[in-house]
């Protein structure tokens, strides 16, 4: 054997290998969209979305092994579909393992971001059903189409990794079960007519379940992206442009979310990293860095604007941001071969039926390529949108799409599951949306400094509820105050001589009705504030003393600051002297 018969026998033993370690990397994605669905959405759900992001993967599997793999590789009939066979079980010594794998672990993705933006509400039976459809017909026509032989990629159209096979498909079975599903209880704030007037928030129980989840998924995409490369140059370009994407991606959106609504928001950021993900899977192969670099960009932006069109036009509830992520920016990933395509690249080959070779727009390809991956797009969409569509609405007229009201409200890991929380042995309280009350902003008594205010705007910003009888001269304190006054407090109480005090965080408001804070770009109803309580039991030092220093202390300027109660104390006793009252309260013997 030759000196370069070895090395070739080397290369193509290694990528062999390369590829299955893809496709594990791919697998591994699962925990990843687990983290992320579970993060971003409340904490009464999370055993349900664990249960449905590991039955997708093993229901997806039987349904594969039954018909999906030979749909997506069999031998092609007519450009549209492959032959359906049994090769897997009647000629297992020459099935193909590693293309059965591979595809296996893409069609499970497709499946799974259905399950982000449904999540919360719907039925566990009927996300089986639709999950096993998606993986027995809808993928695996349309992958054939594009990676099976079938007619696209007859005709020139590139997806080198499933911009458009598989998250645009997801991304459109997403909407359009958010759609018909309809919104979780509370999303959304009526008029007496049944007008929308409003889009409340509910914030993700667990942002570092979720922010790993994201790491995850980013580490995985360099086997999404680069499993199929076949030369070193080739997957380090796709390295390189699945890292710049998604980078270039969570800047743009956090540089966004900064200038419009004051802050960055965290996980419109993280969903900027996925969306840039996405975004660049189609063309990873084909683009440069500079391609990669706007790719990035417009998909930082995107996703914004894919998150405020569901809450804001489309009136559509997508917990996760799926749609936004992967429908908006499968799309974007797709046309954008069409513009950023540039044969420099390593290993270039897109080419037409008839072998000419095709380049994006913007590197002097003319409009053929993008027409193309226009094509893509709109037929592959259409019959996403159409079987999808189909399912749904035959699972909703049969067995039922969405669970009841009381199932949605006490939590589906509960209800679905007989589980009673999925953090046992912590104490779990889902606060977000139990009620709403409208922000009010009029708190501001006009100056924030206390000596300053008047006597009408100490006792607004913090009341005083005084109630004693001077029974026994022994006063408990009660005083309820931001949670970020609470060391100015202890060291004021320290300073009047209070050696002993109880405190204990909880959540409360009053007038004040929250900060009106933004979470993913709607407004956040803060209708429990975090806030801290603490009691003091004085009987030497005079209670107007503490609640003059209490008073001084908790004052900025605005209703809210804090309240005080004051309770006249019958009877104090020490457990360990047995003394009482006055002596009970005394810290020396």
């Amino acid at each position: 054997m030759t000196e370069d018969a070895i090395v070739s026998l080397v290369s193509e033993n290694t990528f062999a290998v390369w590829f299955l370690i893809g496709a594990a990397l791919v697998f591994w994605m699962q925990a990843g969209f687990a983290m992320v669905e579970a993060g971003f959405t409340r904490a009464k759900n999370s055993g349900n979305i664990l249960m449905k992001n590991l039955m997708d993967f093993c229901i997806g599997t039987v349904m594969f092994i039954l018909i999906g793999f030979s749909l997506l590789l069999g031998e092609d009939f007519i450009g549209l579909i492959g032959k359906p066979g049994f090769d897997i079980f009647t000629s297992y010594q020459d099935f193909d393992f590693s293309n059965f794998v591979f595809n296996l672990v893409f069609c499970a993705t497709t499946a799974t971001i259905v399950s982000g933006a449904m999540a919360e509400r719907t039925k566990f039976l009927s996300y089986c059903i639709y999950s096993g459809v998606i993986s027995a017909l809808i993928y695996p026509i349309e992958a054939h189409w594009i990676w099976g032989g079938g007619w696209l990629s007859q005709l020139g159209f590139h997806d080198f990794a499933g911009s458009c096979a598989i998250h645009m498909v997801g991304g459109i079975s997403a909407l359009i079960g958010a759609a018909i599903l309809g919104p979780r209880i509370g999303k959304f704030t009526r008029d007496k007519d049944g007008n929308i007037t409003k889009v409340n928030a509910f914030p993700g129980h667990n942002l570092p379940l979720g922010c790993l989840g994201c790491f995850i998924l980013w580490f995985g995409w360099y086997g999404f992206n680069g499993a199929a490369a076949t030369s070193v140059e080739q997957l380090g370009s796709i390295f390189l442009t699945t890292t710049v994407a998604p980078a270039v991606a969570t800047v743009v959106c956090m540089i966004f979310t900064w200038v419009k609504y004051g802050k960055p928001d965290v996980s419109m950021c993280l969903n900027a990293s996925l969306a840039g993900l996405v975004a660049i899977t189609a063309p990873c192969d084909v683009t440069d860095c500079f391609g990669a670099i706007v790719i990035g960009a417009v998909a930082g932006l995107l996703v914004c604007f894919g998150v405020w069109l569901l809450d804001n036009v489309l009136r559509v509830d997508d917990p996760v941001g799926a749609v936004a992520v992967h429908c908006m920016n499968g799309i974007w990933g797709t046309i954008a071969v069409g513009l950023f395509a540039t044969n420099r690249a390593p290993g270039y080959s897109i080419a037409d039926k008839a072998g000419n070779e095709l380049v994006g727009l913007f590197y002097g390809g003319g409009f053929k390529l993008l027409g193309l991956q226009l094509l893509g797009v709109l037929t592959v969409g259409t019959w996403a949108a159409v079987t999808i569509t189909i399912t749904f609405l035959v699972i909703k007229h049969t067995i039922g799409l969405r669970v009841s009201e009381e199932e949605e409200i006490v939590g589906l890991d509960a209800m679905e599951h007989g589980l009673p929380s999925a953090y046992a042995g912590f104490s779990i309280m889902d606060v977000s949306n139990t009620m709403t009350m409208d922000v009010n902003e009029n708190t501001d008594l006009g100056t924030p400094e206390y000596e300053a205010a008047s006597a009408v705007q100490r006792d607004a910003a913090v009341k005083v509820v005084s109630v004693p009888h001077d029974a026994t001269g022994i006063y408990k304190v009660v005083i309820i105050a931001k949670l970020s006054r609470y060391d100015h407090l202890k060291k004021a109480m320290n300073d009047l001589g209070v050696t002993g005090m109880t405190v204990t965080q909880v959540m409360g408001c009053g007038i004040q009705k929250g900060a009106g804070e933004k979470y993913r770009g709607a407004e956040l109803d803060a209708t429990l504030l975090p806030k801290v309580k603490v009691e003091v039991v004085v009987s030497k030092i005079p209670v107007e003393s503490v609640i003059e220093a209490a008073k001084k202390t908790l004052y900025t300027g605005h209703i809210g600051d804090g309240k005080i109660f004051v309770y006249d104390v019958a009877k104090v006793v020490k457990v360990r002297t047995g003394e009482e009252d006055v002596e009970a309260l005394q810290d020396v013997e």
